[in-house]
C-alpha cells in the first residue's frame, strides 16, 4: 500500500549559515556602527536571539535577517515563534525567536481532521513528530498533498518518503 510522510525538518545549517550572513551585513552597516545590534544563534535550545537598542532598529535586523532566511530555506520565517520585546539595561532591547521543529500535536491533529473531512480515500495518522499517510493508489496521495499544500499555509510542510 503506497504511503508517504509529512514532516517538518529544521535544516539547522542553512538556518546558521543565513544568520552568519545577516550577522556580517549588521556589522558592514553605516547605520548600525557603534550599536549593540547583533544576531545569535543558540542550536541546543533552538532560539535566536536579535538584540538592539530599539524596537526601530530590532525591525531593520529582521528586515535583513528573514530575507536571508528565506533565500535559504523557502518559508523558514514561517517556523519563527517571535516572543516579546524585552527591555535590557538602560535602553537596550532584545528580542527571543523560538525556532518550531516538527510538527506539534494540534496541527497533525488538524491535517489528520482536514484529510478525513475531504472525502479522499486515504488514511492519515499520527506518528511523533509526523504525519503518515497511507492510500490504495498514488494518485490518492498526490490528491492527499495537493489538498494539504492548498490547506496548511502558515507551517512549511514537507512531503517525502514515499512509498510504493
Amino acid at each position: 500500500m503506497p504511503s508517504f510522510d509529512i514532516t517538518s525538518e529544521v535544516d539547522m545549517v542553512a538556518l546558521k549559515n543565513a544568520i552568519d550572513v545577516a550577522d556580517r551585513q549588521i556589522v558592514n552597516r553605516y547605520d548600525f556602527k557603534g550599536t549593540s545590534a547583533k544576531v545569535e544563534l543558540n542550536e541546543k535550545d533552538k532560539l535566536i536571539t536579535l538584540h538592539g537598542d530599539s524596537d526601530f532598529q530590532l525591525d531593520q535586523i529582521k528586515a535583513i535577517l528573514f530575507p536571508a532566511l528565506e533565500k535559504k530555506e523557502p518559508e523558514s520565517s514561517k517556523r519563527m515563534d517571535l516572543q516579546d520585546v524585552q527591555k535590557v539595561s538602560g535602553n537596550k532591547v532584545k528580542q527571543v525567536m523560538k525556532i518550531r521543529d516538527g510538527i506539534d500535536s494540534e496541527l497533525a491533529k488538524k491535517i489528520v481532521r482536514l484529510i478525513k473531512d475531504s472525502g479522499l480515500k486515504v488514511q492519515a495518522s499520527i506518528q511523533g513528530e509526523e504525519v503518515r499517510v497511507n492510500g490504495a493508489k498514488r494518485d490518492f496521495l498526490q490528491d492527499a498533498i495537493a489538498l494539504v499544500r492548498k490547506s496548511i499555509t502558515d507551517f512549511p510542510l514537507k512531503y517525502g518518503n514515499f512509498r510504493d
